[in-house]
């Protein structure tokens, strides 16, 4: 039915999968599309959600830059608003929300994770915003979800610097909920959230409402971090960074 996500019913939880194992699960335009068709099929009886990656390697490991290099502003504007409704979505869900990350969990990944209730992450493996190494911002809510989770001055370290951190490093800072070993990592975090499943659903509901009552908030802070995300590729440090991202190299901006 999917193309480029996989879809997996339990009794108590819905397993939804990137499965671009190929580009590490990275987000296009398409994944985005078909993220919200899901949300849409999936809200008409809503169950726990469960969102993890494809293979070993990458839960999601970012945005596509591929894709990304060659938007205009208009276009990255139409990829940040996609983006943003998706992770809005699945903040906004009614029953918890889980984040299982199998892998790097960079840019558009850790954003993904950022709007989950709940983050559990595989030993050694590396979370982060590095937008800014692109010449461009977090566009789906990183700049927002982060602060949120985290506190400022951490999110302003995280973003500002673009450096990925380790998982145990990413729970010390209060940035993922659990930390779980590589062997049976997937089957282990299913459990947890089978075990979550137990609990009454109107309790669960109830919860989730008052948790994330914020939704102006989100709102105003979802529609600045657009506005500026386009605006960035009009420069020629964005060319400049997704280049040398792709190029394997280390930008030389010009602050153009």
């Amino acid at each position: 039915m999917y193309k480029h996500l996989k879809v997996e019913k339990e009794n108590v939880f819905t397993v939804i999968t990137i499965n671009r194992p190929e580009q590490l699960n990275a987000l296009n335009l398409d994944v985005l599309e078909e993220l919200n068709q899901v949300l849409e099929e999936e809200g008409k009886d809503p169950s726990i959600l469960v969102f993890t990656g494809e293979g070993e390697k990458a839960f999601v490991a970012g945005a596509d830059i591929a894709a990304m290099k060659e938007m205009t502003p208009l276009e990255a504007e139409k990829l940040s608003q996609a983006g943003q409704i998706v992770f809005h979505k699945i903040y906004q869900w009614p029953l918890p929300t889980v984040a299982v990350i199998n892998g790097y969990a960079l840019g558009g990944g850790c954003e993904l994770a950022l709007a989950c209730d709940l983050r559990i992450i595989k030993e050694g493996t590396r979370i982060g915003q590095p937008e800014i190494t692109l010449g461009i911002i977090p566009g789906f809510g990183g700049t927002y979800f982060l602060k949120k989770v985290i506190g400022e001055a951490k999110a302003k370290e995280l973003i500002l610097t673009g450096k990925a951190i380790k998982a145990d490093e990413a729970r010390e800072i209060g940035l993922v909920n659990q930390v779980l070993p590589r062997d049976n990592f997937k089957e282990e975090a299913f459990n947890q959230v089978r075990e979550l499943g137990t609990k009454g659903k109107k309790a669960l509901r109830a919860a989730k409402l008052v948790l994330s009552g914020d939704f102006e908030k989100v709102k105003s802070g979802l529609e600045r971090e657009r506005t500026l995300f386009a605006e960035l590729f009009t420069t020629e440090d964005q060319t400049e960074g997704m280049a040398a991202f792709l190029e394997k190299r280390k930008p030389k901006f010009k602050n153009k």
